[in-house]
Parts: structure tokens; sequence; C-alpha cells
């Protein structure tokens, strides 16, 4: 007898990265998601845009939906980017939207576009490996996933599927086990479902 040390799952490749992606961003996360029984789905969402496509797929398939948006003047000083209308239905449903700081950047890019200071970090790094090596969107998830660990929305002994996107929409969805972000290292990036194959 073979005793198989590997198992064979679905990959998808969308031809290129971008919100038209999102429909099948969505029905790809769900069917993970049960093929796998995890409970939560981590989705970006920067204006709830994304958030609300997600919302109807992962109510009906009996799932927790958390989503991460953008920290306050994270493009304008004082400025929430995600839509106040959006954040109501969302809440209304019973999902929760947190919002916190970037764990792969936060503090660091006031060193790294300070004129005095100046120069890349560490963090930054990491992110930039992420995005520019595998895709935008895995870098997405995997931010996302450990600022939802840190505000205690998922467990760090328990796989979810994150999902990001490139600028906007969802185009990347993979499993991940999360880890706090002072423990980054311990974040595992354990399956990457769909990607965007050209970017």
């Amino acid at each position: 007898m073979v005793i198989m040390s590997f198992v064979a799952k679905k990959t998808y490749y969308f031809d290129a990265p971008g919100p038209e992606n999102t429909g099948d961003a969505v029905k790809i996360a769900v069917e993970r998601a049960k093929e796998l029984s995890l409970r939560r789905i981590v989705v970006a969402s920067t204006s709830g845009t994304t958030a609300l496509a997600f919302l109807s797929g992962v109510k009906a398939a009996g799932l927790e939906l958390v989503v991460v948006s953008h920290v306050v003047g994270f493009s304008k000083p004082g400025v929430w980017e995600f839509s106040s209308e959006s954040a109501a239905t969302l809440r209304a449903a019973g999902i929760r939207v947190i919002t916190g700081t970037h764990a792969l950047s936060g503090a660091e890019r006031a060193f790294s576009r300070s004129q005095k200071v100046g120069g890349g970090s560490r963090t930054e790094a990491v992110a930039e490996a992420l995005r520019r090596i595998v895709a935008v969107g895995l870098k997405v998830a995997v931010e996302c996933t450990l600022i939802a660990a840190d505000q205690g929305a998922v467990g760090v002994d328990e796989e979810v599927i994150a999902v990001g996107g490139t600028m906007s929409g969802a185009d990347t969805v993979c499993v991940i086990r999360p880890s706090h972000t002072s423990s980054l290292f311990d974040c595992q990036v354990r399956e990457i479902v769909a990607m965007p194959r050209n970017r």
C-alpha cells in the first residue's frame, strides 16, 4: 500500500488583477471555506463595496464575515474612506467591521517618508516583497489577517480564508493561519486558492 504525503487541490488564476474578479472571488472563497470546514472569511474593503459583494454569499453559506478597512487618515487626514451606509448595512447584518493600523507599514511610513530620516523599513520591505513577488492581494490578505487577529476578531489557532485585492475589488483568496503582528513570522499562508496570474 502506498501512502501519499500530499493533497491535490484546485487553484484559480485570474487573467489580470482587478475588481472584475470580485464575484468569482466570493464563490471561490466560500467553496474553499466549505471544503476545509472553516468558519471565517476575512475580507479587505476600502469603501465597503467589496464587503457588500461578499455579504450575501458568505451569509448564505452560514459563514462569518470579518471586514478590515483602511485606517482613518490613510489617504486624507481625519477621513475614513469606508462608506457609512455600507458600514451600517454590514453591522445591521451582524458583520464586524475592523479599522486598524496597517500592520506592515503603520508608524514605519512616518520614517520612510521623512526627509530627515528617509529610507525603507524592514516591515515595508516584507510588504513590498509579498506585493511584487506574489501578488498585491496576498500582501493585503496577510496584513488584514494580522489586523483582525490583533483586534481579536480571529483566533491565532484557527485557519481563516483571507481575501485581498489590487487597488479595488477582490482578486486573491488564500488560507492563512493568523498570528498577531508582534509575532509576524508565526503567520502562515497555507494555501493560495486564487490570484491574478499576470500582475
